[in-house]
């Protein structure tokens, strides 16, 4: 007799699945389906070519099938597939360590893995916590986010983010939190290039903040320097600096979400490179493993790591982690994805390439029902005009076009983002932009 858990199952069954983030009935009629992914390619089940303009989902960086990635875990998963982290420790994870160590700007030290960008941030939020405590700040329980933030699906995330419709259907969640306002000024900033000119000023709606809840509550302020998922907004000139000062004036840490931007996506190692500005926390996940395993982390600089040595060598510091932290398969990918970042010049390339692509994404201004254009480094929103009564419908059709037209593109709301893979060369470029270009043409 065959057991329950094992009676036959039809493999094309599309019900079976939740899908994340999908309107799963309007998809399950329709579905795009991706069989197999090389280079700056996905195929379709049918064998259709697809091109990657959205590096999967921003972290595909390296472009897909790496054979350095693929042998260096099946390396790995032969050697051993499995250690645990707590109280225990693999040579791997300390050197994937160390050499995450040796890319970090400034005075970032330490690394703490995780398994996604929301471990990430939950984490990074608990850090902060534990380290005011163990300085005797306790009371500093507050977190200042930003509206449109997107900073993952925990509870610490959607508490400290500011997209609407991933807080509204989950009612209360974290208590003590406020937020910033966006920096997108769609009337100062419209078809900007690269960094806007307008909005530094808005940093200073922290010192309201500060000035209502009081700085001696508030442990730390939270950003992406680049907000990503809710449609491309990049920082103003001198924006991220001004929050920077305002926190260092007040004990406030600062933690920088580069989920997405980390890994050579705007064209340098590190956002916080890339601007010139550090912080206290950096969360990455993402390109990290160029998505080959599942991978997080946070960066910590050395004070927050070293305020919690405190206290009897027996007892373990900081009661936080996951099953996974440092999973060797992991780690075996990392170190494989850094090899090609370094010896192909990825980051360097991104940045050699950003000007060709601000030009390409550019020439969509005239574009009828384009509202707005933003870039920077291999990153883009094309912002459309909304049909009326119909929010999302224009960019869902676009989106659908693209794909029956063989380019993979990402919406969120009525903004197509694209971010290809760092290989992307200029008459894939091309072709990204042309595709969608015809396709907002076509979706009246």
């Amino acid at each position: 007799m065959t057991a329950t858990a094992f009676k036959p199952v039809d493999p094309n069954n599309l019900e079976a699945l939740w899908m994340p983030f999908t309107a799963n009935r309007q998809f399950k009629k329709k579905p795009r389906l991706l069989a197999r992914a090389k280079g700056m390619h996905y195929y379709t089940p049918d064998g259709r070519e697809i091109l990657d303009g959205t590096a999967g989902l921003w972290c595909v960086n390296a472009g897909h099938g790496r054979e350095k990635i693929v042998e260096a875990i099946a390396k790995q998963a032969g050697t051993m597939d499995y250690a645990p982290g707590f109280q225990m420790g693999h040579p791997i994870q300390f050197e994937f360590a160390s050499r995450l160590q040796a890319m970090l700007p400034g005075d970032l030290d330490k690394v703490f893995f995780t398994n996604s960008g929301s471990e990430s941030v939950d984490t990074a939020l608990k850090i902060a916590l534990a380290y005011h405590r163990a300085k005797g700040q306790g009371q500093r329980v507050r977190f200042i986010g930003r509206e449109r933030g997107y900073h993952g699906v925990g509870f610490g995330g959607i508490s400290v983010g500011g997209m609407v419709a991933n807080r509204k259907q989950f009612g209360l969640q974290l208590p003590y939190v406020d937020h910033l306002p966006s920096t997108h000024l769609p009337d100062k900033n419209r078809f900007v290039r690269g960094q806007p000119e307008h909005g530094a000023e808005l940093a200073d709606a922290l010192e309201k903040l500060i000035a209502l809840h009081d700085a001696s509550t508030i442990a730390a302020v939270i950003v992406e320097p680049l907000a990503g998922s809710t449609g491309v907004l990049v920082p103003p000139k001198g924006y991220l600096q001004r929050l920077r000062a305002i926190c260092d004036a007040h004990g406030i840490l600062l933690i920088f979400d580069e989920v997405i931007t980390g890994f050579g996506r705007l064209g340098a190692s590190f956002a916080a490179e890339k601007f010139g500005v550090t912080p206290d926390l950096m969360t990455v996940a993402k390109g990290i493993t160029n998505a080959a395993v599942p991978m997080g982390a946070v960066f910590a600089r050395k004070e927050l790591y070293d305020a919690m040595m405190n206290g009897p060598e027996n007892m373990i510091e900081l009661f936080h982690g996951y099953t996974y932290s440092g999973h060797p398969l992991a780690c075996a990918a990392g170190l494989a994805t850094l090899d090609i970042y370094r010896e192909e010049g990825l980051f360097e390339r991104a940045a050699g390439l950003a000007p060709y692509w601000e030009d390409a994404v550019h020439s969509l201004k005239s574009r009828r029902n384009v509202v707005d254009v933003r870039n920077l480094g291999l990153v883009a929103g094309i912002e459309l005009d909304p049909r009326k009564g119909m929010p999302t419908a224009r960019a869902y059709d676009v989106l659908v076009d693209c794909f029956d037209a063989g380019v993979l593109v990402r919406t969120t709301g009525d903004i197509v983002a694209l971010s290809p893979p760092l290989i992307v060369e200029k008459p894939q470029i091309d072709r990204i932009v042309d595709t969608l270009g015809q396709a907002i043409d076509r979706a009246a």
